[in-house]
């Protein structure tokens, strides 16, 4: 089956977005298992629309304007090419929005951003469980990277 095509448009958030947003960034966190709390979930709405702040959102809407996924992007300094990169923290498409060109919207806008910000790479992480977004990554690159991801947790 192939994907449905819907018009779609890409945009940062702005201040009246918070209500979608949240309903999407609470179903990314039970996807990864992550309590969300509103202090936690304010602290990252706060970042995404603080100009200063280095993360920064985009959202896709539907043809009605409802906003049916996220990406939360920044940049990243890569020492060995003395650049920033783009660094994708965060995607979110909602369920009933999967396969039906939505994500693709997402990354269009995310490649014009790392176009505008002269990011020659734009890189992230998913876990290895994530079979379906790990099919959606594929088709714009060749595959995983080889680098292999450690994590240091202060107690």
């Amino acid at each position: 089956m192939g994907r449905v095509m819907i018009d779609y448009q890409t945009n940062f958030v702005t201040e009246n977005d918070k209500a979608e947003w949240r309903v999407l960034f609470n179903g990314y966190a039970d996807f990864y298992s992550v309590p969300m709390d509103d202090s936690t979930a304010d602290k990252v709405w706060g970042w995404l629309l603080d100009p200063s702040h280095v993360l920064e959102g985009l959202v896709v809407r539907d043809a009605s304007g409802t906003i049916v996924g996220f990406v939360h992007v920044r940049a990243c300094p890569r020492t060995l090419g003395g650049c920033d990169v783009g660094f994708l923290d965060d995607m979110c498409v909602a369920p009933d929005a999967r396969g039906s060109g939505a994500s693709d919207a997402l990354f269009v806008g995310l490649r014009a951003l790392a176009v505008e910000r002269g990011w020659p790479t734009v890189r992230w992480i998913t876990q290895h469980f994530n079979a379906r977004g790990r099919a959606f990554y594929d088709r714009y690159t060749s595959g995983p990277s080889d680098f292999i991801m450690y994590q240091w947790k202060q107690d």
